[in-house]
């Protein structure tokens, strides 16, 4: 095989004419030069070099391996270049998974501002619902993903989690329900009401479960949907009541009121899944820096914004 830095030493010598100009021009001696080239001939199989007075001239074999020796310079260059724009975060890949009630107010603020940002780094999104993206992220299919996780529940095996944000639920009631007139309802008012379900079997319907529980009640469902808006069309029938999260909330139905519910409040934990033992690129730290400012420009509080305030 070729040696690419004697490739280099050629291209010097038949540029500048003389094994000993190539040397003074490289800063070694002229027989170090010597030994270079006499070891890329035997690797060549084939004379580069000619002598012609004091200096050298290369053959048609020597003047083929110049060529391309100033084609590899060029490519390494160039890939010294894009190294230090990868480096510096100016370009990179990530590929992200994620639910879709974060879609809104967590990932398109965030990819925007990541394109601020970042323009040159590319975000490959996919919508894992209903999926558990977990399994991509373990298995190397996905760098990020956004999951919620029950608290504590973080010793998955090549992952580690970053927390989000505490997404609470809030009741969703018909509008004209009785309990419309209160501001804060506790939770164990909604006991004897018929439910919605809002959440399929999972890690978002548990909170609403254990809540309950905590209260000392089962909800009792007598409709299931597998989304928000949904949810929220049978609640507006007057099918039953639901508890909804904060994020889910930013589509509302018009025959609705939202109301606050505590004692317990429940809560859904989301969580950026990041593959363990995966480089720290500066794409990826980007990509959490900037969800980390979506979730920032949410509020603290997480309060419910109003909704179809009158009783």
């Amino acid at each position: 095989m070729l040696d690419i830095r004697r490739m280099q030493v050629l291209r010097a010598v038949v540029t500048s004419g003389s094994v000993t100009a190539a040397a003074r021009n490289l800063g070694y001696t002229p027989s170090a030069v010597s030994q270079q080239m006499a070891a890329l001939e035997k690797e060549a199989g084939i004379a580069l070099l000619e002598r012609t007075g004091r200096g050298v001239r290369p053959t048609d074999a020597g003047r083929l391996l110049t060529e391309y020796a100033v084609a590899i310079g060029k490519h390494v260059a160039e890939a010294e270049t894009a190294l230090a724009e990868l480096r510096a975060g100016r370009t990179g890949r990530v590929s992200m998974r994620y639910f879709t009630t974060a879609g809104t107010a967590l990932v398109a603020p965030a990819i925007a501002a990541l394109r601020r940002e970042q323009p040159r780094v590319k975000v490959e999104l996919k919508l894992s619902d209903p999926d558990d993206p977990m399994p991509d992220v373990q298995g190397r299919q996905a760098d990020i993903a956004l999951v919620v996780r029950p608290g504590g529940q973080l010793d998955v095996d090549g992952v580690r989690f970053i927390h989000l944000l505490d997404d609470q639920y809030h009741a969703v009631l018909p509008a004209g329900h009785r309990l419309a007139a209160k501001p804060l309802l506790e939770l164990t008012d909604l006991a004897e009401e018929p439910w919605v379900a809002s959440e399929s079997p999972g890690p978002c319907l548990d909170p609403i479960l254990e809540a309950c529980g905590a209260a000392g009640y089962s909800p009792d469902f007598v409709v299931e949907s597998g989304d928000y808006a949904t949810a929220q069309g049978f609640v507006a029938a007057g099918l039953g009541v639901s508890l909804v999260p904060q994020l889910g909330l930013d589509a509302h139905h018009s025959g609705v009121v939202v109301r606050p519910v505590h004692n317990p409040v429940p809560i859904r934990s989301i969580y950026a899944a990041v593959r363990g033992g995966a480089p720290d690129s500066p794409a990826l730290r980007g990509l959490v820096a900037a969800l980390r400012d979506a979730v920032a420009q949410l509020g603290d509080g997480r309060e419910p914004v109003p909704r179809n305030t009158a009783p």
